[in-house]
């Protein structure tokens, strides 16, 4: 593994140079190293008040990204070269948006409108459309919490793109591997993530033995149910025997044949719902969505 761009030691001068040159308040600082994989700044920058971002040289849109999220009105706080010392500049991302990263070095941003937390529920009209038909923001809202997403947990999504999306917001710090069959399904979701600068999402498409090779092995597994489903979990349980998944399906009785064929590699009996969500519309009738059921279980003895 080669040597880190930044260690412990320089991010500790860069704390130092930015205390001492600022009044920035970096108690609660989040520290975002950019250089590594899978790191997504956009979101960090999104719900952290100030975030210490290191990065290399050679990110020649960075700031039109951030602009292009609706972060052009945070505040950078940087200097010139690569190291942590000389006169202290400071500007709003909107007036550096053609500018690029000319040296590797630390760099502060300040957003006093950030989100406080995370936001389940991402409101389908910001999301690339393409061919795909988003699930509603309230019910990947429950798959979501049905996820139990941590911060570092190893994700696996099948054929759900809206889902992969803010599964990686939520979870800067792992890694999510999205299964998308569909070549346009596949378009859509790579746009999403550029839209969103998400980069710690792998896409494949088909799940066995060679295109789950080298990748992080997930800890659950959201899918919806198809013809290849027990193939898909056979290979999930064999990368992980004690998975959790999260299957979901409008079919009723391909639901209850599922609490049948999960109990037998189910630690617990599995938990099935139903969700309905109904809608006024803009002539005040309800407009019922598709109720889907969501079925989850932990695999284990």
């Amino acid at each position: 593994m080669g040597e880190a761009l930044f260690n412990n030691n320089s991010i500790i001068e860069w704390l130092q140079y930015f205390s001492q040159n600022t009044d920035v308040d970096l108690e609660h600082v989040k520290i975002l190293d950019i250089t590594k994989k899978n790191k997504n700044l956009i979101p960090a920058c999104e719900v952290h008040k100030c975030v210490l971002v290191f990065t290399e040289a050679g990110f020649k849109d960075i700031f039109y990204r951030m602009y292009n999220a609706g972060l052009g009105e945070c505040t950078v706080i940087y200097n010139e070269g690569s190291e942590p010392k000389g006169p202290i500049k400071m500007n709003r991302v909107s007036e550096m948006i053609d500018r690029g990263i000319n040296a590797s070095a630390g760099m502060l941003v300040l957003n006093p409108d950030a989100r406080s937390a995370y936001k389940f529920g991402i409101d389908n009209s910001t999301l690339a459309r393409g061919t795909v038909k988003y699930v509603g923001e309230e019910i990947r809202s429950v798959i979501l919490s049905k996820m139990r997403i941590e911060e570092g947990k190893n994700i696996c999504v099948i054929s759900g793109e809206s889902i992969v999306v803010e599964s990686a917001i939520l979870n800067g710090e792992g890694s999510i591997i999205a299964v998308e069959y569909n070549g346009n399904d596949r378009k859509a979701l790579e746009e999403n993530m550029e839209l969103f600068g998400i980069n710690n999402v792998t896409i494949i498409d088909h799940v066995d033995d060679d295109t789950m090779k080298g990748l992080p092995v997930p800890d659950v597994t959201m899918l919806v149910a198809s013809a290849s489903m027990e193939k898909e979990i056979e290979t999930m349980l064999k990368l992980n025997p004690n998975m959790e998944f999260v299957i979901y399906t409008l079919d009723f009785v391909l639901a209850a044949s599922l609490i049948d064929y999960c109990k037998k590699f189910c630690e617990n009996e599995p938990d099935v719902i139903q969700i309905a969500v109904s809608r006024v519309n803009y002539r005040h009738n309800y407009e019922q969505q598709p109720a889907p059921w969501i079925i989850t279980c932990k695999a284990g003895e």
